[in-house]
C-alpha cells in the first residue's frame, strides 16, 4: 500500500496481489484442451487402431531380429507396446478396438493360407498317417489330463479346472467346448491366448533344450500345444514344421471336442 499527500489530501493507493495460481491453473487447462484435441484426432481416425497394431509388431519384428533373443517373440512385444501407449495417451480399449478390429477380419485367409505348406507336404502326410494321428492323439489326451491333475492338486474347483481343459485349441473351439461342458469361457479365452504365446515364445528353445531334431515332431508338437499362435513360430522353423502344425491344429480340435467332455465327467 502506498500513500501520497497532496497538500490536504492524502491519496492512498492499494496494490492487490496478482493471483498467479490463477494463470497457471489457465495455461494448464489451455495445455490439456491441446492434449486432448491431439487425442481426439488419433481416436477420431479409424485408422488409429490398425497403425497402431502394425507399427507395434513391426517394431517387435525388428526388434527380435536386432537382439538375436527367442524371448522378445513380436506377438507379446507388441501387445506389451501397445497397452503402454494406450496408457500414456489415456485412450481407452474401446476407442483402439474401432480400428483395430479390422485386423481380425484378416484371421481366416490367414488361416486358410496354412493349407499351402499342408497341400506340399500331402505326400509325408499320407506316408506317415498313422504315426502323426498316435502323436495328436497322444498330445491331445495327455495335456489334457495334465491340466486336469494340476487343478486337482492346487484345489481348484470343478468348474476352473473344466474352463481351462480347452486351452490348447484356437479360440472359437475351446469356447464352444468349454460351455458345452459347463465351464467359464472367459477363463478359457486367457487361457488359450497364454497356451499360445508360451510356445510361440518358448517353443525353439524347448525343442533345442530336449533335442527334438525331427521337423515332423517339431511341427506337431507346437501346434498341438499352442494353436495358431504357435504355428507362427513353426512357420519360422520351415515348411515341414508350418504343415505339421497346421495339421495338429484341426486334429487337435477335433479331439479336444470328444476328450475334454469325458474328462469332465469325471471330475
Amino acid at each position: 500500500m502506498h500513500s501520497i499527500y497532496t497538500g490536504g489530501a492524502v491519496l492512498v493507493c492499494i496494490r492487490f496481489p496478482v493471483d498467479d495460481s490463477k494463470e497457471a491453473g489457465d495455461e494448464v487447462l489451455r495445455q490439456k484442451g491441446r492434449d486432448g484435441e491431439v487425442n481426439e484426432l488419433l481416436t477420431d481416425s479409424v485408422f488409429f487402431g490398425i497403425a497402431l497394431s502394425l507399427c507395434c509388431y513391426f517394431a517387435g519384428v525388428k526388434l527380435q531380429k536386432k537382439t538375436g533373443i527367442a524371448l522378445l517373440n513380436p506377438l507379446p512385444v507388441a501387445a506389451v507396446m501397445i497397452i503402454v501407449v494406450l496408457c500414456v495417451l489415456q485412450i481407452d480399449y474401446e476407442t483402439y478396438d474401432i480400428g483395430a478390429k479390422y485386423i481380425t477380419y484378416f484371421l481366416t485367409p490367414a488361416t486358410v493360407c496354412l493349407a499351402v505348406p499342408l497341400y506340399r507336404q500331402v505326400k509325408l502326410l499320407k506316408e506317415n498317417a498313422a504315426a502323426i494321428l498316435c502323436g495328436i492323439l497322444a498330445g491331445c489326451a495327455g495335456h489334457t489330463l495334465v491340466v486336469a491333475a494340476l487343478g486337482l492338486c492346487f484345489a481348484l474347483d470343478r468348474v476352473s479346472v473344466i474352463s481351462i481343459l480347452p486351452k490348447s485349441v484356437t479360440t472359437p473351439i475351446a469356447m464352444g467346448v468349454c460351455e458345452e461342458s459347463g465351464g467359464i469361457t472367459g477363463i478359457v479365452v486367457i487361457g488359450v491366448m497364454i497356451a499360445g504365446n508360451i510356445g510361440a515364445v518358448f517353443a525353439p528353445a524347448l525343442l533345442k533344450l530336449i533335442k527334438i531334431t525331427e521337423p515332423e515332431a517339431q511341427g506337431l508338437g507346437i501346434g498341438c500345444c499352442s494353436h495358431a499362435l504357435g504355428t507362427s513360430t513353426a512357420v519360422k522353423l520351415g515348411e515341414v514344421q508350418a504343415a505339421m502344425s497346421s495339421l495338429a491344429i484341426v486334429v487337435t480340435g477335433i479331439m479336444t471336442v470328444i476328450i475334454v467332455p469325458i474328462v469332465a465327467k469325471f471330475l
